[in-house]
């Protein structure tokens, strides 16, 4: 079988126009299942998904930064210094400990660096890791729970506080990078001049690091064609649609109710359109309770994916493998973006490693990769204008029409009210 990705609503003209000229006022953090944050998920929530997304004052503007290229995780930094001062638990800047060669060094001395929430298959953090690894062999990476939501990746940090099993970064979804400020530690990376403000809250607490395109994924193969949300209620569905997990706990299946509910005459102000479209699912019986992932898509236990459209090149490369077709398609009219979040935890047990780490995601060599997993970095114009784009990598991004649309913190935050209030009564 051949693998197509069609994206009917993602038609090749003004691919990154779009998303380059956008901004995402004020969109925060998710999980690595949803892209803006779920305002009202609490930290300690538990679901699963991905790293999580960004969305509100935390996420604003998706439009990569634009100038001068991402630094490379090596020589003297450029970003404002904090202060000098030999604890790397409280460098805002990389100059703050005297310079990047210092910050090396430091981070090798600590020799260990926990990240968590980032499975390998989510905006090629496979290859972001391996990378960080080669660069840097003296720190051993581990990486915590691969699957968890934007909230437990704070309730980690909570549960393994003072202690070396604790995550050293996060990267989630605007709702709870905006409700979990006080777990963040300010820190500016060397790129920080090429990062619009809006993108970033001005002390480095959180910075927006990539985005997508929430879009519908299928197997041809098991479904037959689909183009519009009203086929996933066809009963011959029956138990396979999905999303990345719970939407009242990660951003990427909350932005998917969210699109559900703009296709169905919602508003970004009004997310009961969507939730209404889930319940019409679950009473069709084609809604799953199984949260998606490449393995049910490749056992045919699902056919049908909501979820960012990084997530669905992975699934597409990864059905090729198994042999189905896997094809994609926005509801029409509906291009609904939002960014996801980087943030230091401020008890870090490797503070040194973590600041290095967010120096390496904001390098050219890390954000390429992200493009390459098809995901939109935020140094895209940075690295454009500077000429260190990968022009391979950049031919796995979104293309896109139309209005691009994404929550401002005040709507992310009522939609995540609104969720918390009636999604379970309304979906199970």
């Amino acid at each position: 079988m051949r693998v197509v990705t069609s994206r009917s609503a993602l038609s090749k003209s003004g691919a990154i126009a779009g998303l380059a000229v956008l901004a995402l006022v004020v969109s925060a953090c998710g999980s690595k299942s949803s892209s803006s944050p779920a305002t009202s998920a609490s930290p300690a929530a538990s679901s699963a998904s991905a790293p999580a997304a960004s969305g509100s004052s935390a996420a604003a503007s998706s439009a990569p930064a634009g100038s001068s290229s991402a630094p490379a995780a090596s020589g003297s930094s450029s970003a404002p210094a904090g202060g000098s001062t030999s604890d790397a638990s409280k460098a805002t800047s990389a100059a703050a400990l005297g310079g990047m060669d210092a910050l090396v060094a430091a981070a090798n001395k600590e020799g260990a660096l926990n990240v968590i929430a980032l499975p390998p298959d989510w905006a090629d953090y496979a290859d972001i890791i391996a990378g960080f690894q080669k660069k840097y062999p003296g720190i051993k990476l581990t990486s915590l729970l691969p699957d968890a939501s934007s909230a437990q990746e704070i309730s980690a940090a909570q549960t393994a506080k003072g202690t070396d099993q604790a995550p050293d970064v996060f990267d989630v979804g605007s709702a709870v990078a905006l409700a979990s400020t006080q777990y963040f530690a300010p820190y500016q990376v060397a790129a920080w001049k090429d990062i619009p403000a809006a993108n970033k809250e001005s002390t480095g607490l959180w910075v927006n690091d990539y985005t997508g395109v929430m879009s519908v994924g299928y197997n041809a193969d098991l479904t037959g064609e689909l183009t519009s949300l009203a086929d996933l209620t066809n009963p011959k569905l029956k138990g396979l649609v999905a999303l990345n997990g719970d939407p009242t706990q990660a951003n990427s299946p909350l932005q998917a109710v969210m699109m559900a509910s703009l296709a169905n005459g919602g508003s970004l102000s009004d997310i009961s359109k969507g939730v209404d479209y889930f319940k019409s699912l679950k009473a069709a019986g084609t809604l799953s309770s199984t949260k998606s992932s490449s393995q049910a898509v490749a056992a045919g236990s699902i056919g049908v994916v909501f979820d960012w459209s990084y997530n669905q090149l992975a699934i597409t490369q990864a059905g090729a493998k198994a042999g189905l077709t896997w094809k994609t398609f926005t509801p029409k009219g509906v291009t609904l973006t939002s960014y996801y979040n980087q943030a230091i935890n401020k008890d870090a047990p490797h503070p040194a490693a973590a600041r290095l780490w967010e120096e390496y995601l904001y390098s050219a060599e890390a954000q390429n990769f992200w493009m390459k997993g098809g995901a939109l970095p935020i140094l895209y114009n940075a690295m454009k204008t500077a000429g260190t784009l990968d022009a391979a990598a950049a031919k796995n991004l979104p293309a896109i029409t139309g209005d691009i649309q994404s929550m401002t913190p005040e709507q992310n935050t009522a939609a995540n009210k609104y969720l918390a209030a009636n999604w379970a009564k309304a979906v199970g």
